[in-house]
């Protein structure tokens, strides 16, 4: 009789307890250990993570038979256009509800887990061959170009070279990438365990987490509702198989890292190959509706705790300016908050605004709590977006 394997999500759920586990109850040394090897870990992903772009990107659109461009314009226009919305709506909700239960001395007990992290035993210089955002350049010169000349302009030696490079990625992905992201997640969990990160939100600011949190659900919700309605698909069903994808974002915090787990729940869902090689690895560095969703909460907190002014005409040139600029962020933890301080003075002003200064600092540890879970918003509507964009190339760009 063959042995039924574990399935993913029961895996990461297992790799996030016993990460808390250990920052929990395990002496520091033995913590390093876990935060080393997760660490190593991470360096090969950002290494493939340009390369596992360049591969499926270009693929993807490659192998779109008419209207490349039509659905590059159109995947790009959605993300965006989701990411807007989402800032916007989060900062009403925010402004909304959390003058009443904020307060100065919360935030400062927050920003003191801010530089508790663990420290690698050691760690290997292993830098990407490209970085995030000139991977996505390339992959649509190569796919676009592939799409509209191969076979005619072009014989078809660069696309056979492009798919076997595809083969090698996917190979790379499922016999290592996939396997090994418990342990990526457990060091994840420990460490901040043991910085006290996980439970400071929790037992400090646990309202307006979950405040948060509950606007990324219902993000997601709606997200599914809209893509389910245009595809004739059961919303609740998308949003079950999207499960395994939401579950990796939430212990990998990098939306780039749950790429190949986000492909196999694309493909549950019943997008075409083409379609999800080309949505889900472009839509992990274009679309960042949760971290939007949090960074204009944790901007609306921080302005509210500290008499700072604050209003939807700020708050909106804010929004539109970083949605393009995260576009480089997705590749590690964090990603998103570090490329948003240099724009923070657009809403704290220029003094409170520094990057430098207590205000950012303060931001960036509230924000760096809720990070994982805002990354998990972002995956779920990658696929929501790939539902859409493969029903619009079904049914009225493909003859």
């Amino acid at each position: 009789m063959e042995k039924k394997k574990l399935g993913l999500v029961p895996k990461l759920i297992i790799a996030i307890i016993l990460g808390i586990l250990f920052g929990q109850f395990l002496p520091e040394s033995i913590c390093r250990v876990v935060v080393t090897a997760s660490g190593l870990f991470s360096t090969f992903l950002k290494f493939i993570i340009p390369l596992m772009i360049v591969a499926y990107v270009t693929m993807g659109i490659a192998d779109l038979s008419q209207g490349a461009g039509k659905l590059l314009v159109i995947t790009v226009c959605l993300a965006y256009g989701s990411t807007l919305i989402a800032g916007t709506c989060s900062y009403l909700v925010a402004s909304g509800l959390f003058p009443s239960f904020m307060s100065p001395e919360a935030m400062e007990q927050i920003a003191a887990t801010a530089d508790n992290s663990l420290s690698s035993y050691f760690s290997i210089s292993l830098q990407p061959l490209l970085d995030t955002l000139s991977a996505v350049a390339l992959a649509f010169v190569l796919g676009l170009c592939l799409s509209t000349m191969k076979g005619k302009e072009m014989g078809n030696s660069l696309y056979n070279g492009m798919k076997d490079f595809s083969s090698v990625i996917d190979k790379v992905l499922h016999t290592v990438i996939i396997p090994l992201l418990p342990l990526y997640i457990c060091g994840t969990f420990t460490d901040m365990t043991k910085s006290g990160k996980t439970f400071a939100i929790l037992s400090i600011l646990w309202k307006v987490f979950l405040v948060v949190i509950l606007m990324h659900l219902i993000c997601i919700t709606i997200q599914f509702i809209i893509a389910g309605t245009i595809s004739k698909k059961n919303p609740v069903m998308l949003i079950k198989n999207q499960i395994p994808g939401y579950t990796t974002a939430l212990g990998t915090q990098s939306s780039a890292a749950t790429i190949p787990v986000n492909l196999e729940c694309a493909k549950n869902d019943g997008v075409s190959e083409q379609i999800r090689n080309f949505v889900v690895p472009l839509c992990a560095n274009i679309h960042m509706a949760g971290s939007m969703i949090t960074i204009t909460a944790c901007a609306t907190a921080v302005c509210l705790m500290n008499q700072l002014p604050i209003s939807l005409g700020t708050v909106i040139p804010f929004i539109m300016t970083l949605g393009i600029a995260m576009v480089a962020s997705p590749g590690a933890p964090g990603g998103s908050i570090m490329t948003a301080l240099p724009f923070l003075y657009m809403i704290f002003g220029a003094e409170a605004g520094n990057p430098d200064g207590p205000i950012c600092a303060i931001m960036v540890a509230l924000y760096i709590t809720q990070d994982s879970f805002g990354t998990a918003c972002n995956v779920s509507g990658d696929n929501a977006i790939g539902v859409i964009v493969n029903t619009i190339y079904e049914k009225w760009i493909k003859k």
